[in-house]
């Protein structure tokens, strides 16, 4: 249930409301964003809510237990507020959102009706969808270390003490020819091993994409041709000349630990855990211990 302010209260009690939809997003560098479905902006908690911005909301779902609300978001990209360019960069990846109810006529009173996070995000050319998860979403993420075959920290963090920094697992270049926005040919990087920054990461330093990272697929090395290819398109072209720093990339696998980053005292997995096979496994042989046979032979 929801407490109203005795002002808002009142109004909704006149029966002629002049109520509208904010939404307050905080993306993950740190840059809040304020959107209404009002015709023109308003502006509280020092926050200002665009009214060009086309936000829509479809219904809320809502139970009594700990199940995830069910909420979709439907807004317009715009260059000025939001854009697809900043959706691909993941800048919205699990954005923390609040929805109001406002009296646009006095932004005073007002109450929030949701607070979570942004899920799954689909965009087109001139609009995007996104999945609004309630608080409880946070209940369903795993905790603690999961007991498996690979390791479970992240290259280079304080479990693994790998540093990235050493040249041996870190490099810069620049783009030579590009075959479109994942693939391209580059220099720089001609010191090291076919795949070695397979896995790695990719962080632009010039170019469209400046300052945007992201996930190496493959790393070919063909005489003298070196090649990257990117898990997922660049949100804005990539040129000839841009510039790159890239990190080695880590499979998990104990062996990899071992003879790539020679770091197998601090291998977060288990690679000797017994598997199906061990867990199944029942004696198939009729020969005694003492090596005579059960038939008297």
């Amino acid at each position: 249930m929801k407490t109203l302010s005795p002002a808002l209260q009142s109004h909704l009690a006149t029966g002629a409301t002049s109520l509208c939809w904010c939404w307050k997003i905080v993306r993950n560098d740190g840059l809040t964003q304020g959107f209404t479905d009002h015709d023109r902006a308003l502006a509280f908690d020092g926050v200002t809510y665009d009214a060009v911005s086309g936000f829509t909301a479809s219904e809320v779902q809502s139970q009594l237990n700990l199940a995830i609300d069910n909420l979709i978001v439907v807004g317009a990209l715009s260059s000025a507020t939001l854009n697809e360019a900043d959706l691909a960069a993941g800048l919205y990846d699990d954005a923390a959102i609040e929805i109001w109810r406002v009296n646009w006529a006095d932004a005073a009173q007002r109450v929030l009706m949701r607070k979570g996070n942004l899920g799954q995000i689909t965009r087109g050319k001139t609009a995007f969808q996104a999945e609004m998860r309630g608080l409880a979403h946070i209940l369903n993420q795993p905790v603690g270390r999961a007991y498996g075959y690979s390791c479970d920290a992240d290259l280079g963090d304080a479990r693994c003490t790998v540093n990235l920094a050493d040249p041996a697992f870190s490099g810069a270049g620049s783009v030579l020819a590009v075959t479109d926005a994942r693939r391209f040919a580059v220099s720089g990087l001609g010191s090291f091993a076919d795949q070695w920054f397979a896995g790695g990461k990719l962080t632009w330093t010039s170019g469209a994409n400046n300052s945007r990272a992201i996930e190496i697929k493959r790393h070919g090395v063909s005489g003298s041709t070196v090649t990257l290819e990117l898990w997922l398109e660049m949100s804005e072209p990539v040129a000839v000349g841009d510039a790159f720093s890239v990190t080695a990339g880590c499979d998990k696998q104990f062996s990899s630990c071992k003879s790539k980053f020679a770091n197998a005292a601090n291998f977060r997995g288990f690679p000797y855990m017994p598997g199906n096979d061990a867990v199944i496994s029942y004696p198939t042989s009729t020969q005694p211990l003492d090596g005579k046979s059960r038939y008297g032979n």
